[in-house]
């Protein structure tokens, strides 16, 4: 017993010490105003000394990703910085391999502004902007998962590539947090965004998007994504998704046939029952209509009431029964859980595709 007690006082000394520490610095230390240079001397941003990087880039409206609130478990909010960081940190390493600490790359939700700092941001992530909507629409897909449509308000138009996401600013016990959602709706939809949304238990941002309803006010910032979407019209396409995954999925395929007709397509989409099947009928229409589009989709454990006369056993396998090996110049976009993602990336390598062909989102 004494034992225990000495642990939980020593415990509640270092927490002590921590928010101590803390508490002094904040008080005590004083680093005044700091300038981030952007891009060497593309941009210059006064900021208050002794916040976070990310949160001095957010206040001047640079909006660098980040699905954690800044509180660096995800490491999205990746950015160079040549200088005034300080050293790494132990709560960074994890997140950046070898090469990328070499280049200077950092976590900017760990790095604190103490002194004048150079960065070195993508030119992307300087034009992505914070959007103010409504909701238009809300439509249930299945028992968990909603297509949810937003009316942009300002700026009024978004411009974004095939693939790409948005940021979706939920409120928390702990305030405002992002959250990502890829972009449904095709790219040539400029004044309104539209989300495939499933529902996580305890989830923040997934429940509240599920509750919102028509005129409800929604911020989000965006573009975001690095899918590299091949112009190329003899460029074959395949796509996989799983789920909630079905987003960008919709999104490249829809853009894309509005300008490549002809151009060869697969689609291939994994669901567990036919309960969780959803945008089949406007697939198969589009198919009609485009005879080089191709859909497949699969159920791991259909029910002997789904009637179900397609694939069945994990989405996978019907990639591997179905596509050739070598079969030329060909591109892939991945979206699901990660077990999906793996097991189709190693048929995909296995059919010839190189590893800079293949894009994937895991969630």
């Amino acid at each position: 017993m004494v034992f225990l007690w000495s642990i939980l006082v020593l415990v509640l000394l270092v927490v002590g010490l921590a928010v101590l520490l803390t508490v002094a610095e904040s008080v005590l230390v004083n680093y005044g105003i700091c300038v981030i240079d952007v891009n060497a001397g593309e941009k210059s941003l006064e900021v208050e000394g002794g916040q976070s990087l990310l949160s001095g880039l957010i206040e001047s409206k640079i909006f660098i990703p980040s699905a954690c609130g800044g509180q660096g478990t995800c490491g999205f909010c990746k950015i160079k910085v040549l200088g005034g960081g300080g050293p790494i940190l132990p709560t960074e390493t994890p997140y950046i391999s070898r090469g990328e600490r070499r280049d200077g790359v950092r976590l900017a939700c760990q790095v604190k502004i103490r002194e004048d700092i150079n960065v070195k941001i993508p030119e992307d992530l300087l034009n992505v902007k914070l959007f103010n909507a409504t909701v238009k629409s809300t439509t249930p897909m299945t028992s968990n998962i909603k297509e949810i449509r937003f009316s942009l308000i300002e700026p009024a138009e978004i411009f974004s590539r095939p693939g790409q996401y948005v940021q979706i600013q939920a409120p928390s016990p702990d305030g405002p947090v992002f959250r990502a959602y890829s972009i449904s709706s095709a790219v040539y939809e400029t004044d309104e965004v539209e989300l495939v949304v499933r529902l996580i238990p305890g989830g923040i941002g997934s429940t509240y998007l599920h509750n919102l309803e028509v005129g409800d006010p929604v911020e989000f910032t965006g573009p975001y994504g690095e899918f590299i979407f091949d112009e190329d019209p003899e460029t074959e396409l395949i796509c996989v998704g799983g789920g909630a995954g079905m987003a960008p999925m919709k999104n490249i395929i829809k853009s894309m046939y509005r300008e490549q007709p002809d151009r060869t397509c697969w689609l291939f989409f994994g669901c567990r029952a036919k309960e969780d099947v959803f945008y089949l009928e406007m697939y198969e229409e589009l198919a009609k209509q485009h005879p080089n589009f191709h859909v497949i989709y699969g159920l791991s454990e259909p029910q002997p009431e789904d009637d179900w006369e397609g694939e069945t056993g994990f989405i996978h396998l019907s990639l591997d029964k179905l596509i050739e090996a070598d079969g030329g110049k060909r591109q892939a976009f991945l979206c699901g859980p990660p077990p999906m993602i793996d097991a189709v990336t190693r048929v995909l390598q296995a059919k010839g595709l190189a590893d800079e062909d293949i894009f994937y989102d895991e969630f």
